[in-house]
């Protein structure tokens, strides 16, 4: 398989065209077995994201997320929690991975394919910003989410202490200097406690 080189930004990852055109699951699949330290996504136009692996203090707080939505949606009992290593194969062809993730019962029904990505959208998801990510495009990211089938999604940004709230019927609502976000629509009873998160 051949790739060409776009763009690179240090520390922030590459982003790669294949010379063929998109990428079909299994060379996709095939892609990310040869580089299993990295986290691979791909953009609607079929471009590669190739991404480092996160820094510790990224790793942590996301783990402290992750925790967090899974011990709510053991609790709940309506649906199921991913993590950060999560792919779904969204209805613009791209492939995309949040950090962490929520999918309904019934929505999964729809997910029958165990050895390809997902081909459904998770309906609540949760971005993690790190001190190498760009603004700019983790709040593209989330526009194509919630255009995609994502209901609610919340970028957590720890710089400054601020929840951007990304809802399907395109409003957004900034929450600043919170310790803690509270959840509606298919997530309504989560609470996300988000003092070790900013710590």
């Amino acid at each position: 398989m051949q790739l060409v080189v776009d763009r690179f930004e240090v520390f922030a990852g590459a982003l790669l065209q294949p010379a063929s055109g998109a990428l079909t699951d299994a060379e996709f699949l095939a892609l990310c077995e040869r580089y299993p330290d990295y986290r691979l996504e791909t953009t609607a136009a079929g471009d590669i994201l190739i991404m480092p692996p996160a820094h510790p203090r990224t790793g942590q707080r996301n783990a402290i997320i992750t925790h967090q939505l899974v011990g709510w949606s053991l609790q709940d009992g309506t649906g199921e929690a991913f993590d950060s290593s999560s792919g779904f194969f969204l209805p613009n062809g791209a492939r995309r991975s949040p950090d962490a993730a929520w999918i309904s019962h019934q929505r999964m029904q729809a997910a029958t394919n165990d050895a390809a990505l997902w081909h459904v959208t998770p309906e609540f998801v949760i971005e993690l910003k790190s001190a190498s990510d760009r603004l700019d495009v983790l709040r593209a990211k989330m526009r194509e989410w919630t255009s995609n089938g994502v209901m609610l999604g919340w970028l957590i940004i720890p710089d400054t202490k601020t929840v951007e709230i990304f809802r399907a019927d395109g409003s957004i609502t900034v929450l600043s200097d919170v310790q803690e976000v509270h959840g509606e629509g298919p997530v309504a009873t989560l609470t996300l406690k988000l003092e070790r998160v900013w710590a």
